[in-house]
């Protein structure tokens, strides 16, 4: 039997693990032009939260009782396709199954060889490239800048402030717990980084941090801590929407600043993007992603957790930043 994990309930606030169910159908078999896929690595990320609500959004919601899907590492273990042979391996958006059917559409082959195959789930995979094209395309940071990253020490975080120093910045990292703290300024180059957790004046706290202000503020978490960044923007700032973690599990309508006269006053361009909107980027920003890798000059951190039926709570762990860079599931 091949098991599968559907969405159970649409979650109330965070996540539980009731949200889920875990069940199983009859293995597959694949027709003419179809190939049979193993999961090998399944990406859990905060945005499939969205997802699960049933509300209208840039992407459908995920219906009840049917697969989640997210991106997904996968081995091709028998195929009747041309394009793909036994042993290949895969990315693409795929359901939450051990075993699955695949026409080949939107199947991209990867190669272990020449890199970490998890990695095209993080940093050569949507993560790098919301990285990259976030930063570059709306941040465009420049040298003697100053970039603030909230949500630092997560996947897009930790890569975001590293394409900054190659750029010129000083980064400052804001993130929730002291050992985040010390693994942005060791291993991943920032200049500085909060806990915002233990600062008692988190304004205070960036103010000091950054003594020429906020040139740039990639956010990632919305809420009370963007609020704190947003106080010391510079004029001209520019400010990369990425996500809103810290909103995601509300059950009401949050009511903070009026950012109107803050934008206004500042002539500062605040944008969101959906990454997916920047397709026709991918290639360049993965062969410079490519190159920055080999060349060691930028890095990654994944948090690997083993086995199928520990997906959801590794989902679940995200809103407790139990991640340190990428949350990956090994199967």
């Amino acid at each position: 039997m091949n098991k599968i994990i559907l969405l159970n309930k649409r979650p109330h606030g965070k996540p539980t693990l009731h949200d889920f169910k875990i069940t199983s159908e009859e293995m597959p078999a694949p027709k003419d032009s179809e190939v049979l896929l193993k999961t090998v690595y399944v990406s859990v990320d905060p945005y499939l939260r969205g997802r699960m609500n049933d509300a209208k959004s840039y992407i459908p919601a995920f219906e009840l009782n049917k697969p989640i899907q997210s991106g997904i590492i996968a081995e091709v273990k028998e195929s009747k396709h041309t394009d793909f042979k036994k042993g290949d391996f895969v990315s693409s958006n795929l359901d939450w199954k051990e075993y699955q059917i695949s026409d080949g559409k939107d199947l991209v082959k990867v190669n272990k060889t020449d890199a970490k195959l998890s990695s095209y789930l993080g940093i050569l995979g949507m993560t790098g490239l919301t990285a990259y094209l976030g930063l570059m395309e709306i941040g465009l940071p420049k040298n003697g800048e100053t970039l603030v990253v909230s949500g630092a020490g997560g996947a897009v975080g930790t890569i975001v402030g590293q394409i900054g120093k190659l750029h010129g910045c000083r980064v400052v990292g804001l993130t929730g717990s002291d050992e985040k703290v010390s693994l942005l300024t060791s291993k991943f180059n920032f200049d500085h980084a909060i806990n915002y957790k233990t600062a008692k004046n988190l304004k205070d706290a960036i103010k000091i941090a950054c003594p020429n202000g906020v040139d740039i503020y990639f956010d990632n978490v919305g809420g009370e801590i963007s609020d704190a960044v947003l106080a010391n923007i510079n004029k001209y700032a520019r400010l990369p929407v990425c996500g809103a973690i810290s909103l995601y599990n509300e059950t009401e309508i949050q009511l903070g600043p009026r950012l109107q006269p803050l934008i206004l006053t500042k002539s500062a361009t605040m944008r969101g993007f959906i990454i997916g909107d920047l397709k026709e980027k991918f290639p360049a920003a993965i062969k410079q992603l490519s190159a920055w890798l080999k060349d060691d000059k930028i890095t990654f951190s994944e948090t690997l957790v083993k086995g199928f039926d520990n997906i959801p709570q590794a989902f679940i762990d995200l809103f407790d930043g139990k991640n340190k860079g990428k949350m990956i599931v090994e199967i």
